[in-house]
C-alpha cells in the first residue's frame, strides 16, 4: 500500500464516519483493521523500520505508520 492510498483510504473512511466522534488515531485504527494481514504486516515492517527498531506489536505498529503517513502528508500546521 502505498503512502497515496494510505491517505485515500484515510480520507474515505473519515468521511464514511463523519457523524462519529473519532479522532485520527481511531480512524487510523478502523483502516488497519480492514486490511488483509499481509498489508497490516507490510504497514507494521515499514514503521519499524523507520523508527529504526526490530520489535514491536503489529497492529499499533501499523497503526501508528498510518497516523505518521497522514500527517506527514497533511504538512505543518501554522
Amino acid at each position: 500500500m502505498t503512502d497515496e492510498e494510505i491517505v485515500v483510504a484515510f480520507a474515505l473512511i473519515r468521511l464514511d464516519n463523519a457523524t462519529a466522534d473519532l479522532d485520527l488515531e481511531d480512524i487510523a485504527a478502523l483502516l488497519v483493521h480492514r486490511l488483509p494481514p499481509d498489508q497490516i504486516l507490510d504497514l507494521a515492517t515499514r514503521n519499524l523500520a523507520e523508527r529504526d527498531e526490530l520489535r514491536g506489536a503489529v497492529f499499533p505498529t501499523a497503526v501508528e505508520h498510518v497516523l505518521r503517513t497522514v500527517l506527514t502528508a497533511r504538512g505543518p500546521v501554522d
